[in-house]
């Protein structure tokens, strides 16, 4: 596997459009991070029915990963497994907050944390500490106010809660790490347009920018337009796939959005984006096959994700990449080519690519 990994690293730099050694060694950061979303829900992965033309922007930009998987089969392990670049064994924390508590059931899973070990250092932490910019928008399901965002590295948080999904997509929202907006906004909406927000106000210095959308987890509630549109596109359809359509749909107008802004502000060379989803997609609403199952089990369809890194000052546009990597990787990734290192004395399981 070592082997494997060393050949990762070395698919992603030698197809470097410069000199590694040349590039900004304080790079601003964005990580993307979609909640399942299915591993082919994307035009770029081959689908002819979603169409995410923003995202797919983003992949001709740089290295899309076909062998990429989620740290677990569900969210909060994997979104632990991203703020740390450990396995989520390790962390202890196996299942979703607050889980399952079936006391009948044939098996029964190991005892897991609650929450995001404070003791643990971020990768937002080791960010801070170098002089970054940090903010966590959208999704957390880490732990409550005593394990916020704000108390694991993050100058600002907008949205995260210990909920694993919000009450409505539209406003109000009733989550209460973000103020309602007009009525009717789209939540969605409202996480890029926070995002754009904090890019504009810290574009002069470096930034780490963590933006976990709720979408496209449950419930499920889109734009009745957008939905339509798919409805339309695919008569017969279920309701229910038209309108996960539609909110990944969404979820690719905010990637545009924020593409738009690094280009206006003059910052997109030196911004690293890294998108991938928690697991795999909901095998009642998307498909996953070939691969089997989907959200919620180990087989291929439950792990297998979009992953896709673009930093124009190192990635290859257009580039493609079948060597295995896992949501470890790019936290990982991160304290290396930011230089700010991994914790000392904290065992990290990713690779950096």
């Amino acid at each position: 596997m070592a082997g494997i990994r060393s050949l990762a690293a070395a698919l992603l730099l030698a197809l470097a459009a410069a000199d590694v050694g040349a590039v900004d060694p304080n790079p601003n950061v964005i990580v993307v991070l979609v909640d399942d979303m299915g591993w082919k829900d994307l035009s770029c992965q081959g689908s002819e029915f979603y169409e995410t033309p923003q995202i797919d922007r983003l992949a001709a930009s740089g290295m899309r990963f076909t062998t990429a998987y989620s740290a677990c089969t569900v969210c909060s392990p994997t979104r632990a497994a991203m703020m740390t670049g450990q396995y989520p064994a390790r962390l202890h924390l196996t299942d979703w907050i607050a889980g399952h508590h079936r006391p009948h059931a044939k098996l029964q899973p190991p005892d897991w944390t609650k929450h995001l070990p404070l003791g643990v250092v971020t990768v937002a932490e080791r960010l801070k500490a170098k002089g970054y910019a940090t903010a966590s928008i959208g999704k957390w399901h880490l732990g409550g106010k005593e394990q916020s965002p704000e108390d694991q590295g993050f100058d600002v948080n907008l949205g995260g809660t210990d909920k694993g999904q919000p009450p409505s997509y539209f406003s109000p929202y009733r989550i209460s790490a973000l103020s309602d907006g007009p009525e009717g906004e789209y939540l969605t909406d409202r996480e890029a347009a926070e995002a754009v927000g904090f890019i504009e106000s810290h574009h002069d210095r470096p930034f780490f920018l963590y933006l976990a959308h709720h979408g496209v987890h449950a419930p499920l509630q889109a734009k009745p337009e957008v939905a339509a549109g798919y409805a339309a596109k695919r008569p017969g359809i279920p309701a229910t796939l038209a309108t996960y359509a539609a909110m990944v749909e969404s979820v690719d107008d905010a990637m545009g959005k924020i593409l738009d802004t690094l280009d206006r502000l003059g910052i997109r060379d030196r911004t690293a984006i890294f998108f991938t989803s928690d697991n795999g997609g909901q095998a009642s609403i998307t498909d996953m096959l070939p691969l089997r199952a989907g959200k919620g089990s180990a087989y291929e369809g439950g792990i297998r994700v979009p992953f896709i890194v673009s930093w124009p000052e190192v990635t290859k546009p257009g580039s493609t990449s079948d060597v295995p990597v896992i949501t470890p990787d790019i936290p990982a990734t991160i304290l290396d080519l930011t230089r700010a290192g991994i914790e000392p004395g904290q065992p990290i399981d990713g690779r950096s690519l």
